[in-house]
């Protein structure tokens, strides 16, 4: 009888020990004790980067979009409307598969220029007091240079779910780049 005993006492302890080296098991351990994402640092700045802008730009490109006049303005936010309203929801997966909060809790919202809201307090807004279509179009230069160049640092990260966001963004991430205006200077750096 005591042999039964610990031959059971062996093979419940042995279950044991490899539910605890199941990985998925491990995993969830690890967010739900310490916290900690599955990404490396360059990976979780790039969610704080590039999730703290995609949801301010698309706000601002729906907002140059009804109020200018200008065909060119109207085309560039028509596709960043277009480009990132695909591109969040992607984000939000990539981030919740690699444990990291999404969207961006304290990012800056977008306020409509001249009327009070959470970024007319700001002591640095990036918004002027009113709405220009040179004033926007530098804007968007500015911010899709750090946009694309966030995606282009996780195109070469370790993680394989940030390369894959990367590399199937890229192409549309590039047309909003061209369109925009930028001048690709080869040898410029930023």
């Amino acid at each position: 009888m005591k042999l039964n005993t610990l031959l059971a006492a062996a093979v419940i302890g042995g279950s044991f020990l490899f539910a605890s080296c199941n990985n998925k098991t491990a995993e969830q351990n690890q967010l739900k004790y310490t916290h900690t994402s599955l990404v490396d640092g360059d990976g979780y700045h790039f969610f704080q980067t590039v999730g703290q802008k995609v949801p301010y730009e698309l706000a601002y490109a729906d907002y140059a979009a009804s109020v200018s006049s200008d065909a060119k303005v109207k085309a560039l936010a028509v596709k960043i409307k277009e480009v990132y309203s695909a591109l969040i929801p992607q984000l939000d997966s990539a981030a919740t598969a690699v444990h990291v909060d999404f969207p961006i809790r304290g990012a800056e919202a977008f306020a409509v220029p001249g009327q009070q809201g959470p970024t007319a307090d700001s002591a640095v807004s990036t918004v002027a007091t009113t709405y220009s279509d040179a004033a926007f179009l530098a804007h968007v230069q500015h911010e899709q240079t750090l946009i694309k160049e966030q995606f282009g640092r996780v195109s070469r990260n370790t993680n394989v779910i940030l390369q894959k966001l990367a590399k199937d963004n890229e192409k549309a991430l590039e047309e909003v780049y061209t369109l925009s205006g930028v001048k690709n200077d080869e040898h410029a750096h930023h």
